[in-house]
């Protein structure tokens, strides 16, 4: 966008912008943890950007694009729910979700629908009604809540729906699922936004081999 795009409104929007990290102050502790917190002889699931602690009841789905093939999200389905996740670069200083949040909520209005701010156990997130229309032309509204926490050079955001949208009991294990998720940022640089690299985990790649002749 153009300086002169920015005039007025937009720019004293810009202006506006807090780009302070937004993350629960146990974060380092109790997570989403950054790879160099995470205890390293704990069994996680490698999914390259994040890693998974596999729990009973856990199945794990790759959202894939379909022209590239790349792994664009993670999906958990667990407690009745799904927490999809995508982990993204960050600058060391700022934070990404107070910014993103608003995105969302924008976007999400744009398509008919309406967004609740709320006080989570991650700090500020989204409650969302979003329409949808079904293949057979009925629509409905789909009830999500979106999360986000800012962590060293990244930023992962959570989309939940399912029974954890509602249900207080459902959105404690979701909320545990999400707090035991590892990012592994890496070294490489990146602009804030990128989406860092997912991958099959390396298990799954190895059976997926054809045998040698």
């Amino acid at each position: 966008m153009s300086a002169v795009d920015r005039d007025g409104s937009e720019q004293d929007r810009a202006d506006a912008i807090d780009t302070a990290k937004s993350a629960p102050v146990d974060r380092d502790i109790e997570g989403p943890l950054d790879e160099t917190e995470a205890n390293a002889v704990r069994p996680y699931i490698d999914l390259g950007g994040v890693k998974v602690l596999p729990r009973e009841g856990l199945h794990l789905r790759l959202e894939v694009e379909e022209g590239s093939k790349r792994v664009v999200a993670i999906a958990l389905d667990y407690a009745e729910s799904t927490l999809q996740l995508q982990p993204f670069a960050a600058p060391r200083s700022t934070g990404l979700w107070n910014e993103i949040r608003q995105q969302i909520a924008d976007q999400i209005r744009k398509q008919g629908g309406t967004t609740t701010a709320a006080d989570g156990t991650f700090g500020p997130e989204l409650r969302a009604e979003i329409p949808t229309v079904a293949p057979s032309g009925d629509s409905s509204t789909r009830l999500a809540r979106f999360i986000g926490v800012d962590g060293p050079r990244w930023f992962l955001r959570g989309v939940i729906a399912g029974k954890a949208v509602v249900d207080a009991d459902a959105a404690a294990k979701i909320d545990d699922l999400f707090r035991s998720v590892v990012v592994v940022r890496g070294s490489t640089p990146m602009p804030p936004r990128d989406l860092i690299p997912l991958q099959m985990p390396k298990a799954v790649k190895a059976a997926a081999l054809p045998d040698a002749p």
